[in-house]
């Protein structure tokens, strides 16, 4: 179902206004994971990413640092599994990390609900099926994060998505905000199994390898 009309209008005057008020209430939390972020890790306190946006526009995304920059003695990043500590556990499991997004949402980057924004290399990637979830605003949740997360293999998260772009209401927006509570709460999917973070995203099921970055979801 297109997004389009009075419903879309809605949908993004309550990101605007919801937006606004979590970015005032959540500020003293915000500012305390910045601070621990610092002390912890060092400078700089926030992750900042090229992502593809909608119809895959990039936009810079925002997020809390949750990973440190330790490199091997060839310089290159340590395995997620080594840089993600305790903190960087904490943030993610919390989804405190993902509070600098709000500032996307206002801006008009993403929307509270919609297909999680991933990698820019994945637009090359994607079957033309896939590629439809970049036919709506990413979100800071979605219809994958609440059935799952990272807990799913890629067929199964970018399918939900498409799913979401096909069935979109207001309806099932209400739906997904409602049940990203518990899966907050419940800390569900934040990991893959097989790593730390979620798997890149090849194209081809059968082959992944460990995300290079922060992590794509």
């Amino acid at each position: 179902m297109r997004q389009r009309g009075i419903p879309i209008k809605l949908k993004r005057a309550f990101d605007v206004m919801g937006a606004s008020v979590l970015l005032l209430a959540a500020a003293p939390v915000f500012a305390a994971a910045a601070v621990s972020v610092r002390v912890v890790m060092g400078s700089p306190v926030l992750f900042r990413q090229r992502r593809p946006g909608f119809r895959g526009a990039p936009f810079e995304l925002i997020k809390l640092r949750t990973m440190t920059t330790e490199r091997d003695a060839h310089g290159n990043l340590r395995p997620d599994a080594e840089r993600l500590g305790s903190l960087g556990k904490l943030l993610r499991r919390s989804s405190i990390d993902e509070l600098p997004q709000l500032w996307n949402v206002l801006r008009g980057d993403m929307s509270f609900v919609g297909p999680r924004p991933l990698l820019m290399q994945y637009l090359e990637r994607y079957s033309p099926e896939q590629a439809r979830r970049h036919d709506v605003l990413p979100g800071i949740t979605g219809w994958s994060q609440v059935h799952g997360r990272n807990s799913l293999d890629w067929e199964q998260k970018l399918a939900l998505d498409v799913w979401y772009v096909d069935h979109w209401s207001l309806l099932l927006d209400a739906k997904i905000l409602w049940l990203t509570v518990g899966t907050v709460l419940f800390a569900r999917g934040v990991n893959h199994a097989a790593s730390a973070t979620m798997p890149e995203f090849l194209g081809d099921a059968s082959q992944v390898v460990p995300a290079p970055e922060e992590g794509s979801a």
